[in-house]
């Protein structure tokens, strides 16, 4: 059974006043015992621990750290020799910053190293840099990758990367591959004219060919050789709308016009609208505007006037964050809650939209978080295409700060948001 790396966690935080390599080089004396470390050496090499005489080579020491780093981090030793006999360093300083150098340098990316010099009473020094690899995959500057393999570190094959990129990077729910698509079920008008904006020579090329394109240039399907199995991605922004509602008919948006200010008033209509995402965002915004005026700019008080009879006044709101709002609620939805439905109330003086959203782990931090522009994107490749204006939708730039801004600034309100029950509210107010 191999050994676990002896240190796990960073023994000391950097003041913030000191450099990278001061604060490297400079560190506070280990906490790590000679004995401990003796009974480490001791028991020689293996995926955890590496030992060296000397740093000679910095392009074999910089394959270690990376080996190290990949298969989920270690140490290694300078001044121990293959007998298991501690030589020491003749320069340990000079070590320690050739180290600092190259995981600052010749590692991708850069690694923050912890490294401790011990002296023993004959004298003799020796060097521990330990290694974390949180950052995974790590690799040289010229593009290769290593891992280590017991006491031996190897560089890992197409193949063997492949598959252990697969292992180590988190399968998004917009990744996952559906064998009832074929390349007839796309809409091909709305991919090529998607791909045309960027290259307006497809045809003189004649490559109107949807598996290829699909599966090597968007990376929106998956298969070897001549197999075509599309992404879910693929298929909700590229699919037939006929197709998707036959297949994906739990990816829908219900939207409803209420007659008063909240759901418990008399539906005046209410659709289902399902299909791929340029259909669903159309069609949900040409709901909306039915309803709603949804301008650019602050009508003023004579533009508003003053209603007196029974039916009350359309409502006004800022044109880009309805847009913003909609948009984000069909790149964002988490298409892995098969419990709740997309909702869009619109009601005499406000519109709300909920979108299904695991809420464990979410809330509360990081529903404060996004109001400042971090997002937590569930869906980054249909977030990359959906919001494209090549793509055919006008969501505008900005973000969840922007139409939060935007909004108050229209109606004098404040949106609101909330989280619970695996739902993201936001609670847009009208003018």
């Amino acid at each position: 059974m191999v050994r676990k790396k002896f240190r796990r966690s960073p023994r000391f935080e950097s003041p913030q006043d000191r450099s990278f390599q001061e604060y490297i080089v400079n560190a506070p004396a280990p906490l790590t015992s000679r004995s401990e470390l003796l009974r480490l050496i001791r028991g020689g090499e293996d995926t955890y621990l590496e030992l060296k005489v000397k740093l000679s080579n910095s392009e074999r020491i910089a394959q270690g750290i990376i080996a190290l780093a990949n298969t989920d981090g270690g140490t290694i030793i300078f001044g121990v020799n293959d007998q298991l006999r501690i030589e020491g360093v003749p320069n340990p300083e000079a070590v320690q910053e050739e180290l600092v150098r190259i995981c600052r340098e010749d590692v991708v990316p850069p690694i923050v190293p912890v490294i401790d010099c011990i002296t023993f009473d004959s004298g003799r020094q020796i060097v521990a840099l330990d290694v974390e690899g949180r950052r995974r995959p790590y690799r040289t500057r010229e593009g290769r990758f290593y891992l280590r393999f017991g006491a031996e570190k190897r560089e890992v094959t197409r193949e063997e990367l492949s598959a252990w990129l697969d292992e180590i990077r988190p399968l998004g729910y917009e990744n996952v591959p559906f064998t009832e698509f074929g390349e007839r079920d796309f809409d091909d008008g709305l991919l090529w004219s998607f791909a045309g904006e960027f290259e307006s020579d497809f045809a003189s090329k004649n490559l109107y060919q949807t598996g290829e394109f699909l599966k090597k240039e968007l990376l929106l399907a998956v298969g070897a050789q001549d197999e075509f199995v599309p992404t879910l991605a693929g298929i909700l922004l590229f699919g037939k709308s006929e197709k998707i509602i036959e297949v994906f008919p739990r990816f829908r948006f219900v939207v409803t016009r209420y007659s008063g200010e909240n759901a418990v008033s008399e539906i005046v209509e209410r659709v289902e609208v399902n299909g791929n995402l340029l259909h669903v965002y159309d069609a949900c915004l040409a709901f909306i505007e039915r309803y709603c005026n949804l301008v650019k700019t602050k009508p003023s008080k004579k533009d508003i006037g003053v209603v007196t009879g029974p039916v009350r006044a359309r409502a006004n709101y800022h044109l880009y964050s309805i847009r913003e709002a909609l948009g984000n609620a069909i790149m964002h939805r988490d298409l892995a809650v098969r419990e709740h439905v997309a909702r869009i109330s619109i009601f005499d003086s406000s519109i709300e939209i909920v979108n299904p959203r695991r809420t464990l782990g979410f809330v509360p931090p990081a529903s404060r978080a996004i109001r400042y522009g971090i997002t937590q994107n569930l869906n980054p490749q249909i977030a990359a295409i959906f919001s494209r204006r090549e793509y055919g939708t006008s969501v505008p730039t900005g973000g969840l700060p922007m139409l939060l801004r935007s909004s108050q600034h229209f109606s004098g309100k404040k949106p609101e948001i909330s989280t619970s029950g695996d739902e993201f509210r936001i609670k847009i107010h009208g003018l």
